[in-house]
């Protein structure tokens, strides 16, 4: 297999379309981690959550997680293999909501008397959920392309410019659609525009905060898995193609 060295290092670097080929052992973890986060960020969603000035739901805490995961993905293994993991959270955020749907459906047994508290909570969730499928993929798409294509602009340099850059772009298209599509009716305007500011700036401080972890993160992985991809002649569809 041909090899490229990153301008950054001395850690060899892969070209997306040989990631097949090189170190994918913690790729199957990342991948557990991220789906795991966002499914209990969309179950803790189904409350809001008041602090002082702010009101955001309560997956807010969470789901930034799955934004760092992300940024993890994209810059160690790459935009194709990105692209599988966030359709692989995007059929289970469906199954999910598919299943809490049904079971909701279905008749209580007789002497279980929580029937409507689990329609008050979890029978939100289809509509979350909704919300969140499209803000998730409209946003981690957006976040993984940005990372893609500044590591190909700065030749690996300034990972923080990277995963804030990105998390900038994402988690304002995430933020936006999540809160219009899920809470559009429920809440008056200045709260909802509260709520979409609030998730925004809470889930930007969170990415912030944990640059220093994710350096680590991404340091460890790249040097375990001996990959370190560079994603150029990629085209960035959201669907898997043949030319990429």
């Amino acid at each position: 297999m041909k090899t490229h060295y990153s301008s950054s290092g001395g850690l060899p670097s892969h070209r997306s379309e040989e990631i097949a080929h090189a170190g994918t052992r913690f790729l199957p973890v990342i991948t557990g981690l991220f789906v795991g986060v966002l499914i209990l960020s969309n179950i803790l969603a189904s409350k809001m959550v008041g602090l002082g000035p702010f009101v955001f739901d309560g997956g807010t805490l969470l789901f930034p997680l799955s934004y760092i995961f992300g940024d993890i993905l994209a810059e160690v293994y790459g935009y194709r293999e990105t692209r599988k993991v966030i359709w692989t959270g995007f059929f289970m955020l469906i199954l999910m909501s598919a299943n809490i749907w049904l079971v909701g459906l279905l008749p209580a047994e007789s002497q279980w008397p929580y029937q409507k508290d689990f329609a008050n909570i979890l029978m939100q969730m289809p509509r979350i959920s909704l919300a969140s499928i499209i803000a998730y993929f409209v946003g981690e798409w957006s976040n993984s392309v940005v990372l893609s294509r500044m590591k190909v602009a700065t030749g690996g340099k300034w990972l923080w410019t990277r995963t804030i850059g990105s998390t900038l772009v994402g988690q304002a298209l995430d933020s936006t659609l999540f809160v219009a599509i899920a809470f559009t009716g429920l809440y008056p305007p200045h709260i909802l525009l509260t709520m979409a500011l609030s998730n925004y700036l809470f889930k930007t401080v969170i990415e912030v905060v944990c640059t220093p972890c994710t350096y680590l993160a991404v340091g460890y992985c790249k040097r375990s898995e001996g990959v370190d991809v560079y994603d150029r002649d990629v085209r960035y569809s959201p669907f898997p193609t043949r030319q990429g």
